[in-house]
Formats: structure tokens, sequence, C-alpha cells
């Protein structure tokens, strides 16, 4: 952090005093009251407010043999900091809720400053906000991992930054300065660090909100809005190595227009899949592949993964055209590819090449990547090799899936260390 104000580990005090509370100096410089975390059910306990200490150290990781819980030293401190209980072991793909969140408020023309991480819970919002009216909102995903050493990574934070920056613009919100965002993230992260999985277990899923909090009647939008990140304990997508999943091509329904939001991450673009899914689901299949909606041949992603199709050595996925959302696994995806020597093409992808592939996968933050083991069209099934995990699928997701967490070397520049 470059105020140097560094986080203690967290530490099992029932005897905190919970009316004490300890500042800390926010991206904007501003001071952060940070409360103790709430005691989201009776096993967890409750740590100390987070106080200031000078840098130390790390120590690796150290298994305690009283009890069934991990050590880790804090990257931050030399005290060991107590993992939260859970069965890391079995620990799927769901919401769980954690210590702190990070809030920071703004009204319509002026900027975000001031954020503070608050204890988890819900929050207030006045019936007549314009999210809840009229969907003026954006969310984004990332995540980080604990590294052998103790370290907490965290992968292209940044881009998220920068993608929420041009979802905003779209939207009419303000958006917090792309410094604000990865300190806000980096805090947040901080302040849940028992919560992130030992190495391999899985990653700390990040997920920060911008929303028009504001009360707006008509059609306009909001006077204030709202910047808020959670983060939520998250087990590996694929628990026994890669899956194939099963697409059905939607010839129907669509999901984005040229001229929609359907390049930006706005809440709106998720419900409106629902049905289609749902549908899909119900048939037995795994997702849905949308369809341009001009010419109804071309392929734009599934419900909220991209893309990618592979024929010998190139690999195709459709250009961002402003109906497809830019994903930054996508982006990572594309370049590591180029190193590895394949070809990419970015272009217009019919859904006959996609039947002619060789592989198909897509790529998104919770899978990473996701090969596809069939795909129907009209009817007709196609499948994908012998057991749907194509060699440069499974190639692509070693490679990046390494970097991301901290076991192969960083030569991109990728990834950013929290020390």
């Amino acid at each position: 952090m470059e105020s140097g104000a560094v986080f203690s580990g967290l530490q099992p005090n029932p005897a905190t005093n919970h009316n004490h509370h300890h500042h800390l100096l926010g991206p904007s410089g501003s001071a952060i009251k940070l409360l103790p975390p709430l005691l989201t059910d009776k096993r967890h306990f409750c740590p100390q407010p987070l106080k200031l200490q000078q840098q130390s150290h790390f120590a690796s990781l150290r298994v305690n043999d009283t009890a069934n819980t991990v050590r880790v030293a804090s990257p931050t401190s030399n005290v060991a900091l107590e993992l939260a209980e859970i069965d890391w072991d079995n620990l799927g793909f769901g919401f769980m809720p954690t210590d702190y969140m990070y809030i920071m408020k703004c009204s319509q023309g002026e900027n975000f400053s001031k954020g503070e991480l608050q204890r988890f819970g819900n929050i207030e919002l006045n019936p007549s906000a314009g999210v809840l009216n009229y969907g003026q909102g954006l969310f984004e995903g990332l995540k980080a991992y604990r590294k052998h050493d103790g370290n907490i990574l965290l992968f292209r934070p940044e881009e998220n930054a920068f993608r929420l920056r041009t979802g905003a613009e779209r939207m009419c919100m303000p958006s917090p300065s792309v410094d604000q965002f990865v300190e806000a993230v980096k805090l947040t992260v901080l302040a849940n660090e028992r919560w992130i999985p030992p190495p391999g277990k899985g990653s700390l899923y990040i997920r920060p909100l911008l929303m028009g909090s504001g009360v707006v009647l008509g059609l306009a939008p909001t006077p204030e809005y709202t910047f808020l990140i959670y983060v939520s304990p998250v087990g590996n997508y694929f628990k026994e190595g890669l899956a194939p999943i099963n697409l059905i091509v939607e010839t129907e329904m669509h999901r984005a227009t040229p001229g929609g939001t359907g390049g930006v991450k706005t809440i709106g673009n998720y419900a409106a899949v629902l049905k289609a899914q749902s549908a899909a689901k119900e048939k037995g299949f795994s997702d849905v592949l949308y369809l341009d909606s001009v010419h109804k041949r071309y392929l734009e992603e599934v419900s909220s993964c991209n893309v990618f199709v592979v024929k010998g050595n190139v690999i195709s996925t459709p250009a961002i055209k402003g109906t497809i959302l830019p994903g930054i696994t996508r982006k990572s995806i594309i370049d590591v590819a180029r190193s590895q020597g394949f070809q990419v093409q970015e272009r217009f992808v019919t859904v006959d090449e996609l039947l002619d592939a060789d592989e198909v996968f897509c790529t998104g933050t919770a899978v990473v990547i996701s090969p596809v083991g069939s795909i129907t069209y009209l009817g007709k099934r196609v499948t994908y090799g012998s057991d749907g995990v194509g060699v440069v699928s499974q190639k692509l997701y070693s490679s990046l899936t390494s970097l991301q967490m901290g076991l192969a070397e960083d030569e991109m520049n990728w990834i950013v260390e929290l020390k």
C-alpha cells in the first residue's frame, strides 16, 4: 500500500472492545474507520479491529497441530493469521458472508472520495433508488489467490477498473478512478484475509458494484452513486480438473443488440439471459450460446462467458463490437495463446465454423476456461474430442491458472502482489 499503512494479522479475541475504532488511510487518503466484524455464525471468532503496523517479512504456511486450521503469517505483520473455520476441501462456488465490505459514495457531477471499510451486512436503499427502478448499475468480478509463501495475488485488477469506467460512462454514472478502484480492492482483500482459501483450495472472489443509489422518480440519472466491494471465498469451479459443458445455440432470444449495452457489465444484461438459460438447463444443457441479433448466424457469447473456436493452429473468437463483453480472461487468453505460437483471430465467427471446429471453449472469471463437450444447433448435436477437453483448452487453462496462482513466472506483468 502506497501510504505504508498496513494491517496486522486478525487474531481471535473475544475480549475485543467493540466500541474502539481504528482508522486507516483509504485510497483517497481519507481516514477509514474499521469496525470489528460481525459474527457470521457461532463458529467464527471475532478478529480484533485492524491495527496499523510496520510491514514485516513473510513466514511460510505452517499447520497448527493442535487444531484443524492452517495458520498463515499475514503478509503485513509478524502475527499469525487464523483462517476462518471452513471446510476448505468442500468449498463450492456460492456466496459466503465475510467480515468487511468497502463503501464509497458520490453525488452526480462530483468525484468519488472518502471510502471506508464497514462490517459486512445489508445495505439500505430508498425504494425510489435508480438502481432498483431503472437498473442503473454495474458490477465487476475478480479473484485473489493465496500463495504458499503467504503472499496474496490479484490478477489484472486495473483491467476491471478500466472496464468499470467504460461501463459507467455508458450508463451515465460517475466512477472511481483506476487507482481508487485498485486500492479499494486491496483494502477489502486484506481486511478479509482470513477468508482467502489456502493455496490450491480456491480463491477469494471479489465483487465490486457501482449503483445509482440516489432517489429518482422520472427516468433520469440519479443524484447519488454508491461504489461497494464485497468478497466471498469460492472453491475451484471444476473440482476434478476441467469438466466439459454442453451448449445449445439459441435462435429465438438475444443477449444484446447493436447500440445496446451488451458491451458493458451492466446488471440488466444478466437477468435477460435467465429465461433461455433456464429452458436450456431443463433440457439437460449447461448453458446457451447466443447469435448476433441482426444476421442470426455469427457467434456472440454464452450467458456470462466469451467463446473461442479452435481449428488447427488458429484460434478464433468474436470481435468486440459493442454487443460482446470485453472479458479480461478473454483478453488474457488471447495474449497467452499468441505467446505460445497460436494464431488468434478476433473477427466474425459463423455458426458453421463452430460446428466444424476441432475444439471449442469458453472463458470467464469464475471458470477461467470451460471446455465445450458438445454444441446443439437446430436439433443437430456436434461433439468435440473423446472427452470434450481438448489439448489446446487444457494447455491454455494450465498456463493461465499457473500464472494467476503465482506458480509460473509472470512475464506478462499481470500480477499485483499485496505485501
